[in-house]
């Protein structure tokens, strides 16, 4: 399409534009403005860093209460981690304190078994029963001392954690899974049991 422009002179001068070279032309004065120069960009850094040294500084009270704060803080956190260590060592000692102490006194309960039963025997060397009597008696105190306690099932419910059923009997007089007699005695040691007891259980 041809325009025609009208100058002062009344002279028609022709101008071959199309729309498609000016919207060419208006697209690119857009890109122009938008587009940051490198000029743009360093006025923007240099106003950063200006305002970055324009901050105030600490003053040295200021720095000495910082460093006291981050000391203190570090104290705080190597006296609790020291605190929980020795909890924990004091518990892994203690573990392993009653597992040798377990493990010693389960090898020596067969010895206490014997003289347990020559004591219920019959014999008319009173000498001889009476020393019985003193050394089981001592055997006693000294695993009491060591803190190991003979269970006391007889009438309760058996319970497969403490004890071994090695029978089964029926019984009318006494209730249904219950420990009627005790073969070997159980023990423990503390929490933990050292040797599970064998019984005879009622109407199982």
């Amino acid at each position: 399409m041809i325009k025609t422009v009208i100058n002062k002179e009344s002279e028609a001068i022709p101008v071959a534009e199309t729309n498609e070279e000016k919207d060419l032309e208006e697209t690119k004065e857009t890109q122009e403005e938008t587009q940051d120069t490198p000029a743009d960009q360093d006025v923007t850094e240099e106003a950063e860093q200006k305002k970055e040294d324009e901050a105030p500084e600490q003053t040295e009270e200021e720095k000495l209460r910082a460093e006291l704060e981050a000391a203190n803080d570090k104290y705080l956190r190597l006296m609790a981690e020291y605190d929980n260590f020795r909890k924990r060592s004091a518990k892994e000692r203690l573990e392993l304190s009653n597992s040798v102490k377990g493990d010693t006194v389960g090898e020596i309960l067969p010895l206490f078994d014997n003289f347990e039963r020559a004591l219920a025997a019959e014999t008319e060397d009173l000498a001889y029963k009476q020393g019985v009597e003193m050394i089981f008696k001592q055997f006693g105190d000294m695993l009491t001392k060591l803190g190991v306690k003979a269970m006391d099932l007889v009438g309760k419910e058996f319970d497969p954690n403490t004890a071994m059923a090695v029978s089964s009997i029926e019984d009318d007089e006494l209730g249904e899974n219950v420990v009627a007699q005790v073969l070997q005695n159980g023990y423990t040691l503390g929490d933990k049991v050292i040797r599970h007891a064998m019984v005879v259980v009622a109407n199982p």
